[in-house]
């Protein structure tokens, strides 16, 4: 566990519970008054999740392996005011923060737009939210806060992007959203903030490169093109084939070698860097090549020569004006990697870096605008085209 200070936004008053489910693990963070007073992650083990058949049949195991840490850490539940929780899989939707209600359960627990852990969030968090308040009921405990409610903040399918750019070759085909669109847009509100903007006036490109590679162009607070990091459309990753040649993928599929989920499976968590080397690790990639290891030298160089390509490529959407590009996620600790993309596409605009990702601080900056009533809360409806106001 670490103890750090999440970024100012102004009024941070009241205690905040932040979940992040991904596939093997469980980020939790607890927040006070704008202070992290712990962020950690639950390993689930193949053991563990391997005695559920479907992803979303782990959510009691989930969710009691959350409420044990936080009785182990003196956290009780009238200690918790808001729940922050990774959104889901679930469209359409615009970025923003949206209260857990019942369509978007609905919609999570039978996998309805996609399956992933991811899903798991919300619906924990929701599960942990009626629990406060049936404490509280039981106890005549007050809330400070009135009911404590789950929300989630900026899902990764929301869909901003210009019409242009949801066009795909054949109609079978459109181009979709699916991005990090939590660290990628708190990326941007970062950059803001540190160079004195009130207003989000600006046109971003950020690339968060981590096991999955998304580039997204900002404009004005909107996404207005990006590329789908899980449907295999972008750069090549560590663990992911990114856009393929399609007539030698189809030649795949039709060899008799392969079954649908093994190909499913080459594109993603066995491509890129896997399929290569047998390793997610570009760090050993990098001294690999150091050592003379040419192979990993002109991988290396081509990963990168991707990530600049992409990002190249989301500047026409703009005629060229862009105001900054941001590098993150977890392959933005590497200043070779960086340095390597800056020096390809700072002449579109310059390069700033944030390492890392920041998921958990942002769902809780996300929280405290909803505590302090400054959000701007959207309904989910999963029948609706456009999502009204909350």
């Amino acid at each position: 566990m670490q103890n750090s200070n999440i970024v100012n936004t102004g009024n941070e008053k009241g205690r905040i519970l932040a979940i992040d489910t991904g596939s093997t693990s469980t980020k939790l963070g607890y927040y006070v008054d704008g202070k992290a007073i712990f962020d950690t992650k639950l390993v689930h083990t193949a053991e563990e999740t391997g005695k559920y058949r479907k992803v979303m049949d782990q959510d009691k195991m989930r969710r009691d392996a959350i409420t044990d840490l936080l009785g182990k850490e003196g956290i009780h539940l009238d200690d918790i005011d808001i729940v922050m929780a990774r959104g889901g899989l679930f469209a359409p939707v615009i970025t923003g923060i949206y209260k857990v209600n019942r369509d978007m359960r609905d919609v999570l627990l039978t996998c309805r737009d996609g399956i992933h852990a991811c899903n798991l969030s919300a619906v924990i968090g929701d599960d942990i939210a009626e629990q406060v308040n049936e404490y509280r009921k039981d106890n005549n405990l007050e809330a400070p806060f009135g009911s404590c409610a789950a929300y989630i903040a900026d899902p990764p399918m929301a869909d901003e992007m210009l019409p242009e750019c949801r066009v795909g070759g054949i109609p079978e085909f459109p181009r979709r959203a699916f991005f990090h669109a939590l660290n990628s847009r708190a990326t941007v509100k970062r950059y803001l903030r540190d160079n004195g903007h009130k207003t989000n006036d600006i046109t971003a490109i950020v690339a968060h490169m981590g096991g999955g590679i998304t580039v997204t162009l900002h404009r004005n607070g909107r996404v207005i093109d990006t590329n789908n990091g899980l449907g295999g459309d972008g750069p090549f990753t560590p663990e992911r084939a990114g856009s393929c040649p399609a007539f030698a993928l189809v030649e795949m599929c039709f060899s008799g070698k392969y079954t649908e989920t093994e190909v499913k499976k080459k594109l993603l968590g066995k491509g890129g860097a896997v399929a290569y080397f047998g390793t997610n690790d570009l760090g050993e990639l990098l001294e690999r090549a150091h050592e003379g290891d040419k192979k990993c030298e002109t991988f290396m160089n081509a990963f990168s020569l991707n990530i600049a390509k992409y990002i190249s490529s989301e500047a026409v959407t703009v005629n060229g004006k862009v105001d900054v590009i941001l590098l993150t996620g977890g392959a933005a600790y590497s200043k070779e990697i960086t340095d390597a993309i800056s020096r390809r596409v700072n002449f579109i605009a310059p390069v700033a870096i944030y390492a890392g990702e920041n998921e958990l601080n942002s769902l809780a900056e996300n929280g405290y605008t909803v505590l302090n009533h400054t959000a701007k809360i959207h309904r989910y409806d999963k029948n609706a085209i456009v999502n009204d106001e909350y």
